[in-house]
C-alpha cells in the first residue's frame, strides 16, 4: 500500500491507499500559503498515516511540476516550488516520495478506475481554488519539456485579471472556484451563497444568479473549445471540487461551433482522484524487490483491468509482455519465466520461423508480413484459451502501431498485462545480433541489419501499458526476483 496525499490551495487531503486503489484511511487538513507550514502539515499527516505495509509515498502539487526530477517548478495559491518537497520528506518519512502535477494524479485515477475508462485521447480540468489541467494520448500523459498540460493558464480574456502566473486573463481568473466567489461578490449576492444555491435561483428565473454562471461557465467553455481544437480528444473530463457544479453550468454555455464538438463529462471519483492517484502512481514507480530495480512505468500504465477487478465476473486471459528488440536477451528471459511459473509461452520466431524453413525464406518485406502474421497466430491462441489463464508472450512489440496490440489483446479477452521490459546497448546487440547469423533461418535480415538495430536501440522504448520490469540483460538476470514479483501481480488480483 501507499500513502497519497493531493495538495490543494483550500485543503491538504491525505489517504493511505490499498493496491487496487480503495481508500483505506484518510485525514484531511486546512492548506496554507506558507510552503514550510503545508510541508509541516504534510509530514504530521503521513505520520498519522503511516504504517509498515506502506511502500511509498505519492503527491500531486499544483502547478509545474518536474516529475523525473521530483522538483517543483512554480506554484499558483500554493507555491512550494522553495521547498526541496521529495527530498525533506523522504528524509522525514524515511520512504521514498513521488511527486507529479496533482491533475495528472487525478486523471491517472479517472483513467484506471472512473470516468476515463477505455478512453485514449483524454483532457482533464480541475476545478478547484484554482484550475489544474492534464493530457492524454495513447494513455500516456503528455509532458512536453516535462511540465506541459497547464490548461488553467489558456488565455480567456486578454484584458482580465491578473493571473498568479503573471499574465492576465488566463481561464483560472474567471472559471475558478475563487473567481467564482468573485462573481457571486459582484452580483451582490452576498459571500455565504453557494453554487447550489446558485442553480436553484438560475431555475427560479433570477437573472443575477444566471449572469454568475454564465459569467463562470463562458470562460471555461472557451478554454474547452481551444483544447479540443488543439488536442482532438475522445474526451474532456472536468474535476475537482466543483467539477461537477461547473459540468453543468456548461449548459448555459454550449459549444457552438461544429469543429470544437467532443463529449464533457463530470469525473467520477471527485476529490478521492488525486489522492488515489497519488498513491497509485506512488506504488507504480517502486521495486517489486530491493535488489531487482524496476523501471520507472507510465502513471497511465496502471493495470486499469486489475483494479477493476470487482466488476468482473469471471477471470480473463492474463499476458506477460516480455519486450525488446531484436538480439536483446527477451528469449532467454521469457524462457526462463515460463520455466519458473509454469505459464504457456509464445513467441514470434516460434511461430515465424518454421515457415521461413518450409518456404526457403524470403526477402525482408516478406519477412515482415510473415512476422505480422505470426503475431496474429499468437492473439489468436490467446483467445481459444481457457479465462484465467496466463501466457508468456516473446516479441518486439514496436514493430507494429500500438493500436494493433491493443485491437488483438480485445479481441482476445486480455484483461491484464504485465511487461518485462528487456534492453541492453547497442554495441553489445549488434555483436550478439553478429554471432547468431548462421543460426537463423533465410528470410531474418542479415549483416546489413546492424546499423539500423544499433539506432534502434537508442530510441526504443517499453509499452508501459501495464506494470513494468526492467531487465538489464549485461547482468545476470534475477529470474527468482522477477518471479516473485510476477506473483506479487497475481495475488493482487485475487
Amino acid at each position: 500500500m501507499a500513502i497519497g496525499i493531493d495538495i490543494g490551495g483550500t485543503n491538504l487531503r491525505a489517504a493511505r491507499i490499498s493496491g487496487t486503489g480503495e481508500i483505506l484511511d484518510r485525514i484531511s487538513e486546512k492548506s496554507a500559503p506558507d510552503p514550510e507550514l503545508v510541508l509541516s502539515r504534510i509530514a504530521e499527516m503521513v505520520r498519522r498515516l503511516d504504517s509498515p505495509a506502506v511502500a511509498a509515498i505519492g503527491i500531486g502539487v499544483p502547478g509545474r511540476v518536474d516529475a523525473p526530477s521530483g522538483a517543483v517548478l512554480s506554484g499558483g495559491y500554493v507555491n512550494l516550488a522553495s521547498v526541496s518537497l521529495a527530498q525533506r520528506l523522504e528524509s522525514l518519512a524515511g520512504k521514498p516520495v513521488v511527486i507529479d502535477n496533482d491533475c495528472n494524479m487525478a486523471l491517472v485515477t479517472e483513467m484506471a478506475l472512473g470516468a476515463a475508462r477505455g478512453h485514449e485521447s483524454i483532457v482533464m480540468f480541475t476545478i478547484g481554488t484554482g484550475i489544474g489541467g492534464a493530457v492524454v494520448e495513447d494513455r500516456r500523459i503528455v509532458r512536453g519539456r516535462g511540465t506541459a498540460g497547464q490548461l488553467g493558464h489558456i488565455t480567456v480574456d486578454m484584458s482580465g485579471e491578473a493571473c498568479v502566473c503573471g499574465r492576465r486573463g488566463c481561464v483560472e481568473t474567471t472559471s475558478s472556484g475563487t473567481a467564482l466567489g468573485r462573481h457571486i461578490a459582484r452580483a451582490g449576492l452576498g459571500p455565504d451563497v453557494s453554487v447550489d444555491q446558485l442553480f436553484a435561483r438560475d431555475v427560479g428565473g433570477d437573472p443575477l444568479a444566471r449572469g454568475v454562471l454564465e459569467a463562470w461557465a463562458g470562460p471555461l467553455r472557451a478554454a474547452i473549445d481551444t483544447t479540443v481544437a488543439m488536442f482532438a480528444p475522445d474526451l474532456v473530463l472536468l474535476g475537482g471540487g466543483l467539477g461537477l457544479a461547473a459540468h453543468r453550468a456548461l449548459a448555459r454555455a454550449p459549444a457552438l461551433a461544429p469543429w470544437y464538438q467532443c463529449p464533457v463529462e463530470p469525473a467520477q471519483l471527485g476529490d478521492d482522484a488525486g489522492v488515489i492517484g497519488a498513491g497509485l502512481q506512488a506504488l507504480a514507480e517502486q521495486p517489486a524487490v530491493a535488489q531487482a530495480p524496476v523501471a520507472q512505468a507510465s502513471p497511465v500504465s496502471l493495470p486499469t483491468v486489475r483494479l477493476d477487478r470487482a466488476r468482473r465476473a469471471v477471470p480473463g486471459r492474463r499476458a506477460v509482455l516480455v519486450n525488446g528488440i531484436p538480439a536483446s536477451g527477451k528469449s532467454t528471459v521469457s524462457r526462463g519465466i515460463a520455466e519458473r511459473m509454469g505459464w504457456p509461452l509464445l513467441a514470434l520466431d516460434t511461430i515465424k520461423n518454421p515457415f521461413l524453413e518450409v518456404l526457403g525464406g524470403g526477402d525482408r518485406e516478406f519477412n515482415r508480413m510473415l512476422g505480422r502474421a505470426s503475431y496474429q497466430s499468437i492473439w489468436s491462441v490467446v483467445g481459444e484459451a481457457p479465462a484465467g489463464t496466463i501466457f508468456v508472450v516473446d516479441a518486439w512489440f514496436g514493430f507494429q502501431p500500438r493500436q494493433v496490440l491493443e485491437d488483438h489483446l480485445r479481441r482476445a479477452g486480455v484483461e491484464q498485462t504485465a511487461e518485462i521490459w528487456c534492453h541492453a546497448p547497442g554495441e553489445v546487440l549488434a555483436e550478439r545480433y553478429r554471432a547468431r547469423l548462421d543460426q537463423r533461418p533465410a528470410g531474418h535480415p542479415g549483416a546489413a541489419y546492424i546499423p539500423e538495430l544499433t539506432e534502434l536501440a537508442k530510441r526504443a522504448e517499453p509499452l508501459r501499458r501495464g506494470p513494468l520490469f526492467d531487465v538489464d540483460t549485461t547482468k545476470p538476470i534475477a529470474f527468482d526476483a522477477i518471479a516473485q514479483w510476477l506473483r506479487a501481480m497475481i495475488a493482487a488480483d485475487t
